[in-house]
């Protein structure tokens, strides 16, 4: 991909990479609000692809397709960061799911099931898997719960640096084997679910396939998986 001159045809490069940035930018947009548009994610993707072009340095390839899909990924989550995409409104109706989860788990000594969390809440089935589906996009850990009100955005914390990375937050020793044991108590659909999305990559819709249910209520299925993970997670 250079030119007769030997520089890099980075028009080329673009036309070869952006189905991965389409890629990424779908894989992201499932774990986020309905709000959130996935062509502005492309969007941020691309300036990110565009950059990664513009200052790599090593070998191209395998290397070169790693050290792009980083950029890309940092870019979308500025353009997040930017527009504030995770209203209290959706931790606040997160949180109630969590709370009614850690209230019956302790009363009941098993995983609830939705009928039970729904008469929880005060709510017929179908407003509960609403109420999940508007859900869409809660996150395992906000770092909001670990700081001030007065401290900045967490993604203004961990985005302004570049060798900041959440993965790596994520992976600390003692809160990985805590998610592993919280994991394991997930009733095994949701379960299923949370590997297939997390582990091999799967979107809602392969998964939907998959389980023989629609994309919507595999979206219900991971928000639910999510908050009783939440909840085991505070209780530790």
């Amino acid at each position: 991909m250079y030119t007769e001159t030997g520089t890099i045809d980075k028009e080329q490069f673009i036309i070869e990479y952006t189905p991965l940035v389409k890629r990424i930018a779908y894989h992201m947009m499932a774990k986020l609000p309905a709000s959130v548009q996935v062509d502005d994610l492309i969007q941020a993707g691309m300036i990110g692809l565009m950059d990664a072009i513009g200052r790599y340095e090593g070998s191209y390839g395998r290397q070169f397709e790693s050290y792009a899909a980083q950029r890309i990924r940092g870019s979308i989550l500025d353009e997040l960061r930017d527009a504030d995409w995770l209203p209290r409104s959706l931790r606040k109706k997160m949180r109630q799911i969590e709370a009614a989860v850690r209230s019956l788990e302790q009363r009941l000594d098993h995983p609830p099931s939705e009928q039970e969390l729904a008469d929880e809440l005060n709510m017929s089935l179908e407003e509960y898997q609403g109420a999940l589906q508007d859900a869409r996009g809660g996150q395992l850990i906000y770092y909001e719960d670990f700081q001030e009100d007065e401290e900045d955005h967490f993604l203004d914390r961990l985005c302004g640096n570049r060798e900041n990375e959440p993965l790596d937050h994520l992976l600390e020793k003692n809160l990985r084997e805590l998610l592993i044991e919280a994991i394991e108590h997930l009733p095994p659909r949701e379960k299923m679910v949370m590997g297939m999305h997390y582990e091999q990559e799967m979107n809602l819709r392969e998964i939907g396939e998959v389980l023989g249910v629609s994309e919507s209520r595999v979206c219900q299925l991971n928000a639910q998986a999510i908050a009783r993970l939440r909840a085991r997670l505070r209780d530790k």
